[in-house]
This record gives C-alpha cells, structure tokens and sequence, in this order.
C-alpha cells in the first residue's frame, strides 16, 4: 500500500501522486497533513526541498473538494490564499496545486508583479479557488476591487522569513485584517526570528509545532567544499578552470550583486560558456525566458542573485557554486538547496575571499560542520589583482550541438474534471537572441589569456 494512504488523503489526491511517482511522503508531511486536515493551524519550520509545498496543498485541496461553489461576477472570491515573497516561488506553488489537483475541478493562479494586470484580471473574473500572490500584487487588485478575501477559509504563509526580511509583514498583517478570523492560518519558515514567532501569535490560534531539522533536510546528500581565493581575478579564472574541465551538466552560480551576475554572465559567454542571468532587475518575460532555456538545456549555467535561491525548482542540479558567499548564513542553506533534491545528490562549491572568512565560520557553525577546504589549482595558486599575471596556458572550447531535448513539464489542464492552474503566458525566444546553440560537450583548444574572460573568443 502507498505509505500516502496512512494520511487520509482523499483517491484524487492519490492518484495524481501516483501519477508524480510519490512513493513516500517526506518528514514534514507526515508531521503537517495530519494535524492540517484536521483544520489545526499550524506553525512550521523547515528547509527548502524537504516537501514544504505538498504538506500544505495536499489538504487544502482535500479540504476545498469537498465543496465547490458556483463562481460568478467581476470580483473573485478565492477560498485559499498563498502568499508567498517572489514571482518564482509564487508560479512554483500554484504549479504544484495544479499537479497534486489534477483530478479535482478546483482552479488556482497566481498573480504577481512585473507582467501587466489584464490576463491576470481575467482568469480572476473567470473564477478561482486557490489564489497564490506577492503581497504588492495582491493589494493592487484588492484595491482595483479585483479580489475579495471575503470568502478566504485558509491563509498561508510561506517562506515567511522571506517575506520578513523583504518588508513585507506590515502588508501581510493588513491583508490578514480582510480576512475573516475563523479561519486556518497556516505559517512556514526556514528559521523562526523573534519577529516571526511576533506575527504568528498575532495571526494564528493554538498553532501545532512542526520542525524539520536541517540533518533531516539535503545537506548530507550534498558534497560540499570551499575554496580560498585571494582575488577577485583568481575568483573568475578558478570558475572559468572549472567551466573548461567539465563534468558540470546543470550550474547555478550565486552573486551577491545583480550587476555582479550581468557582468559574469556576459564573461561567461565571451568564453562559449552558454549562460542565463535572473535577478530583481528583469522584467518577468525576461526571467521566464532565461529559466525556460536553463530548464530545456539551451544554457548549462544560470547565474543568479537571492532572488533564485528560493522558489527555484529545476530538476538535474548538478552543481551550486556560490561565487559570492552570502552575508546571512541561512542564505547559504537555500542556495545549497537547489541541488540534492527529492533524494538525488548534489555538489555545492564556494569561493572564499578575505574578507568572508567571517561569513564562512558563521555557515559552519549553522550547519554543525567544517567546510572542507579544496585544493587551488596549482596553475592559478599565483594569480593575485594587483601583481602582473603570468600569461597561463587555459583550455578554450567550443560548444558542440546535441540532439534536440524536450522538457518534461506539466502543461496546464482544462478539461473538465482536472484543477486548472493559470500563469500569464509569454512570447517564445530563439537561441539566437544571445547566440546559444545547445551544448553537452566540450571541445578543447588551447588559447593565452590574462586574468579576465577573454573579450575575443566568442561561442561559436
């Protein structure tokens, strides 16, 4: 029998994680399902990739399908709302209730900044259940009179920390105020501030404790290693080494700065290395775009700020090499946590330089373990910024075409009898736009280069 049969999960939900290959359900549903069924609030503490979003939707669904009422008239009614800190995050949730609802007729969307309102008014006033927000987007339809929280019976907040650090919890108590408060209020967050615990005994009643413990999350099944740079040119020659020798199937790089991700990305490319940046400053259609190529293999390397440490869910990580170490040590958890998901393994790699020793030794006593130290190549051990640097002998290489590849996704569903998710659509773009060609393989010339990228070897 299904080890999901023993959280009295209703056949529709069963059946679509069948139909997902769900065998076993993680630590943190089987310790929220239950208690969140039983219409419980709940305050939850857990990682990123440990289950967070089905311990949630699952009942949620179950609890909405029991009932589903007439939907009518230009403002929409939601009966969940999800309020969750970034686009990303926000398009990864109602995927997820799209995929777990699929053999229900509930309907979900997701509404957030950075695309215009229209089609998001319109799949409002065509009626949902299941609305999943940003919190700036969500008021500017409250306030347009597109969406009434009237009808909201579950509140959730996910990746509250998230929405704290962002200064998002002044909006979030308003919008809870237009919510009736016999409702369910449930709350996840990877760590639990002293300002987390404040909004939660204002928002929630006898909430049940949940925790998931880091060693209970991916951290073991993820090889990680650090590497101690003395400059910042040592830094790009040691990514650009790694790049050359291979093995790297899926990459995500983590900057700390947006201009710091358009400057690598575009260093990158100067090299063949076929390359995406996501950060705050793109506009949606520009974000969509870069992780659709990543997630097909058109670019091996998505290079990203904070904004992609969270929500982010690509199959077939294979690496995380954090090229700014974060100030906050929890940052570096879920930046981590982009690889190693759902039981596969991982290797995360980061650059360390002088001035983030502290930021090392306070990950490691997050963590409850020493980083192990990597060995520096011995043809950049000499490199430094300011000395003259000895012209080295650095593989060049060209991207070969491999045979074209499909993604594996779930298309939206709206057929009678299936939950339908909506997220505004954009217009497709050719590899052209940055001249990619898809690449799995390396071919090796030798070039001279001095420091940086070099501006003239172009992807060919």
């Amino acid at each position: 029998m299904n080890p999901f049969h023993s959280l009295k999960l209703s056949d529709p939900l069963l059946r679509a994680l069948e139909s997902k290959s769900y065998k076993t359900p993680t630590p943190i549903q089987v310790q929220a399902i239950p208690p969140t069924l039983a219409g419980h609030d709940i305050l939850g503490c857990a990682q990123t990739g440990t289950g967070k979003t089905a311990a949630f939707a699952l009942p949620i669904l179950q609890r909405l399908d029991k009932h589903v009422p007439h939907r009518h008239g230009r403002t929409s009614h939601p009966r969940a709302l999800i309020i969750a800190p970034t686009r990303e995050l926000a398009q990864q949730i109602v995927n997820s209730f799209g995929e777990y609802g699929r053999y229900t007729t509930l309907r979900a969307t997701a509404v957030y900044g950075g695309v215009g309102l229209f089609q998001q008014t319109r799949i409002l006033q065509n009626g949902i259940d299941i609305l999943v927000a940003t919190p700036g987007r969500l008021m500017d339809l409250m306030e347009q009179k597109y969406v009434s929280l009237q009808s909201v019976e579950v509140l959730v907040l996910d990746e509250a920390d998230r929405l704290l650090d962002m200064g998002f919890i002044e909006p979030i108590r308003f919008i809870a105020s237009q919510i009736r408060r016999e409702r369910q209020t449930l709350l996840f967050s990877a760590t639990m501030p002293r300002e987390i615990l404040h909004l939660a005994n204002a928002l929630q009643r006898d909430p049940v404790e949940v925790r998931v413990a880091p060693t209970e999350a991916n951290i073991p099944k993820i090889e990680q290693s650090v590497y101690v740079v003395h400059s910042k040119v040592q830094k790009e020659k040691l990514l650009e080494h790694m790049l050359v020798k291979g093995g790297m199937n899926r990459v995500i790089i983590f900057t700390k700065t947006k201009h710091g991700a358009d400057r690598l990305c575009k260093g990158l490319r100067s090299v063949g290395v076929a390359s995406e940046a996501i950060h705050g400053n793109k506009v949606q259609g520009q974000r969509d775009r870069a992780l659709a190529r990543f997630k097909t293999g058109q670019s091996q390397i998505l290079v990203a700020t904070d904004v992609a440490a969270r929500g982010l869910d690509v199959d077939g990580i294979t690496h995380v090499i954090q090229f700014d170490l974060p100030r906050d040590p929890e940052a570096y958890i879920h930046r981590i946590g982009r690889t190693g998901r759902a039981g596969a393994t991982g290797i995360a790699i980061a650059f360390c330089e002088p001035g983030d020793r502290g930021s090392l030794r306070n990950v490691e006593r997050l963590i409850g373990q020493r980083v192990p130290v990597a060995p520096m190549p011995a043809v950049l051990e000499r490199i430094q910024d300011r000395e003259p640097v000895a012209t080295i002998e650095t593989p060049r290489y060209e991207i070969q075409p491999r045979p074209q590849s499909h993604a594996h996704g779930h298309s939206n569903t709206h057929a009678h009898g299936h939950a339908s998710t909506h997220t505004p659509s954009h217009s497709n773009t050719h590899n052209r736009e940055h001249g990619h060609s898809r690449s799995n393989s390396f071919e090796h010339k030798p070039s001279r280069t001095r420091g940086k990228f070099p501006r003239h070897a172009r992807h060919r």
